[in-house]
């Protein structure tokens, strides 16, 4: 593209733009825009050095850093020299790009910064006249924003309000807000007003505020605008304490004087009442003309404390200012507690001018407090003490056991099966269940014990003065009482309860100790079948810190990928060929080494855990299923499912979710049931059996005759297989017992055309007399443990084919 090209290109430009030759760095071009920013005409632009046009050095060694091809290109603000000779700023970028093939050029795009400049000061300019504006008037002003936030104050306004060297050096929004409404005689009125204010953004108010210095200041806020919107506030404060203008300043007073919703009396130095408001008549109980002449003191007293008023008196004219609570004489009426606030005014010599006395009912707050701290230390259901105030009376117990040498119990009671009343009967049902049992209980205890409901069915008794024998016959009581049947709404039903023990000083010297402690042996009645009580024993902390550090490594090793599957045959008792395989999971940790299933698998879905762990099963046999399948080896992978992770939503929308994902024909998947899945809401079972045979896949009865299998269910349910359990192959051939309930099982799935596989078989014997009763496959280690895929791939190739 020729330079007159180029001219055409740019001339239409609205910015200034140079071309300028990368070898040369001499300008090829310019447009229109270009020689009007620096007063020069195109023709004495073009062939000129593009350095010889600026100023500043770092400007020089950009283009000399362009000629010995460094850099490509910049954007920055800088000063360009005008045909005058002045800097003229502006931003600049400068771009390489090819026009045509072989050959560069440098595009300079430039925008002039003089106007944003000028804009700049002047409104730096404006910013400053503000300013001095702001800090000349005679008022405090105060500027905030829609959201409270403090903008802007003078000089005057932190004087005005004594506001700290520490906030004028360190502005803090909330602390000056806080120091401003402890400057004011009414904080909660003041509060209250500056709401009122803030949620109508267009109000314009006045109104007078009295400080704790008794001075009176006339508050005026404006809405602030910008575009027609409110943005803020503005206030300005003017002390109007010593106005000349007496009669306003009265009428002002007396306004608020009248309208205050808090009981106000002006005295004489002497503390001869003046004058009274209405509120004050109201809650005196006595009319004005009764209390003007009478001495203010009169009105209030401590029965605790004879010498109050003369102490209240002492510091309000040493300070200038009292607070507290104190109680109000009524004429024919109870006193009632007010909360009094009493200021003194003095002239400007010193002098005392008058007091002026603020108090409000304080009956309905005290009331209400009182509610608080109900609610604070006892339980909202059954009016039980709650652990803040166990805590409380433990604390006091733990000081004077420590001083005696005496003893305590701790008892943690847990209601057996709870869950099954909320479920069956509804929480209001519940509600009325718990409230009985803790009648019942408290019948069981001396008025020194203590019953805490925790939460829930949770219960902690803290027993004063007991051993281990008093203790075993506190708990024995509790179960009797207990085990009577329990009546509510004509239903007649039974709960029963847990127990665990913790005695002081043997089991915890705290009570988290033990009530820790007394739940650990609760625990443990919990495993053992309900229903009784146990004492606390270390062993047992041993127990739980162990399954908690399974727990723990059980999942960093499948964060870690610990967990492997090895694979085990299952064998045609006919003609010897491989029909299956099952998948077994192994974990080996490096600390704890090889981790038997026996161990983890039943803390797995103790904890809920045994849902990852089925998932990762799920999907690690699947893929190594379609491995198999892609080499042409296929083979019915089974997988073991836990009962909770069956009863999982979600889980046919896995399975088939994995199965798509993976490629997987789905008759090759095979998922081993236990007899428990089937028992648990049959309905539901069935429905969802149907669902994971639709999609496909076979569907298996682990472990057989182990369990509580309904065979009028187990018809109904779309199952393809049942598997022998290990325990009944172990006796075959000699023991009558195995025999028959093998026979027995064996005939059964024939007439539901079930087929059968045999688990555990480890002899010749064994195999032969399952052969005998048409058995259809077996596994085991007559023919091999679980092995790693690579060794069971080498494994599957020995076994005869069709």
């Amino acid at each position: 593209m020729k330079p007159a090209a180029w001219g055409l290109l740019i001339e239409g430009l609205i910015e200034a733009v140079w071309l300028v030759d990368p070898v040369s760095l001499r300008i090829l071009a310019v447009n229109r825009a270009a020689a009007d920013l620096l007063g020069l005409e195109a023709e004495d632009l073009v062939g000129k050095p593009a350095i010889e046009l600026t100023v500043t050095p770092e400007d020089q060694f950009f283009w000399e850093d362009i000629a010995a091809g460094l850099v490509d290109g910049i954007h920055s603000e800088t000063l360009l020299r005008g045909a005058d000779g002045m800097a003229v700023p502006v931003e600049r970028r400068v771009s390489r790009v090819w026009p045509e093939a072989g050959r560069a050029v440098y595009v300079v795009g430039i925008r002039d910064l003089r106007q944003q400049r000028r804009t700049e000061d002047e409104l730096e300019s404006l910013v400053a006249e503000l300013r001095a504006t702001l800090e000349s008037t005679a008022d405090g002003i105060l500027v905030i924003d829609r959201s409270g936030d403090i903008r802007n104050y003078n000089r005057h306004f932190a004087a005005m309000w004594d506001v700290p060297e520490e906030l004028l050096l360190n502005p803090n929004d909330r602390a000056l807000h806080g120091h401003l409404a402890s400057r004011v005689l009414d904080a909660a009125a003041y509060e209250t007003r500056l709401r009122v204010i803030a949620e109508s953004p267009l109000l314009e108010t006045t109104d007078v505020l009295i400080l704790i210095t008794g001075r009176l200041l006339e508050r005026v806020s404006r809405p602030q605008f910008s575009r027609g919107q409110a943005t803020g506030r503005v206030f300005s404060f003017r002390d109007i304490t010593q106005s000349v203008d007496a009669q306003s300043r009265l009428r002002l007073a007396a306004k608020v004087f009248e309208s205050s919703v808090d009981a106000i009396f002006i005295t004489a130095p002497d503390l001869k009442i003046l004058a009274v408001n209405p509120v004050c008549e109201r809650l005196t109980d006595t009319s004005q003309a009764q209390l003007l002449g009478e001495s203010a003191r009169s009105l209030f007293q401590d029965p605790r404390d004879p010498e109050l008023m003369v102490r209240v008196e002492q510091v309000l004219r040493d300070e200038g200012f009292w607070r507290g609570q104190v109680w109000l004489d009524r004429a024919g009426r109870a006193a009632c507690a007010v909360h009094l606030s009493w200021v003194l005014l003095r002239e400007e010599d010193g002098a005392v001018l008058h007091t002026i006395c603020f108090f409000k009912d304080l009956t309905e707050e005290l009331a209400a407090q009182k509610r608080i701290e109900q609610l604070a230390y006892s339980d909202a259901l059954t009016g039980l003490p709650n652990k803040l105030l166990l805590s409380q009376r433990v604390g006091f117990a733990l000081r004077m056991a420590e001083r005696h040498g005496s003893q305590f119990g701790v008892f943690f009671l847990d209601l057996d099966h709870f869950k099954n009343i909320n479920d069956s009967m509804g929480h209001v049902f519940g509600d009325r269940v718990l409230i009985e049992v803790a009648e019942r209980i408290k019948r069981c205890l001396r008025d020194a014990d203590t019953l805490c409901r925790l939460g829930g069915d949770d219960f902690v008794i803290f027993v004063q003065e007991i051993d281990a024998r008093g203790a075993e016959v506190l708990a024995h009581r509790i179960l009797d009482l207990m085990a009577q049947a329990f009546l509510i709404e004509e239903t007649s039903f039974s709960v029963g309860c847990s127990m665990g023990i913790a005695l002081y000083p043997a089991d915890g010297r705290s009570l988290d100790e033990l009530i820790k402690c007394a739940d650990t042996a609760m625990y443990l009645v919990k495993e053992r079948g309900r229903g009784s009580f146990r004492f606390y024993q270390p062993q047992m902390n041993v127990d739980l810190l162990s399954r908690m550090k399974m727990d723990h490594a059980m999942r960093r090793a499948m964060e870690q990928g610990m967990f492997r599957l090895h694979y085990q045959p299952q064998i045609s008792l006919a003609n010897g060929q491989l029909v299956g395989v099952e998948a077994l999971i192994r974990w080996l940790d490096g600390e704890l080494g090889n981790v038997s299933p026996v161990l983890f698998i039943p803390l797995a879905e103790e904890s809920g855990f045994i849902i990852t762990i089925g998932t990762w099963v799920l999907k690690e046999a699947v893929r190594q299923a379609v491995l198999w399948q892609n080499a042409g080896t296929p083979v019915t992978v089974s997988v073991n499912v836990s009962a909770l992770q069956f009863q999982q939503t979600d889980f046919v929308e896995i399975v088939a979710s994995v199965l798509k994902d993976s490629g997987l024909a789905p008759y090759l998947l095979e998922l081993e049931l236990t007899e428990t899945i089937l028992v648990r809401d049959a309905n539901e079972t069935l429905n969802r059996l149907h669902a994971l045979a639709a999609l496909g896949v076979a569907l298996s009865i682990d472990d057989f005759g182990t369990g509580y299998s309904s065979l009028a269910y187990l018809k109904k349910f779309p199952i393809s297989k049942l598997k022998i359990d290990r325990s009944f192959v172990m006796g075959l051939p000699d023991d009558e017992g195995d025999r028959a309930i093998v026979s027995a099982t064996i005939g059964m799935a024939r007439g539901l055309k079930l087929k059968v596989v045999a688990e555990g078989v480890e002899t010749i014997a064994q195999r032969d007399y399952l052969a005998g009763l048409n058995c259809e496959s077996f596994q085991g280690f007559l023919c091999s443990p679980g092995l790693p895929a690579e060794e069971f791939e080498r494994l599957m190739a020995s076994f005869p084919r069709d």
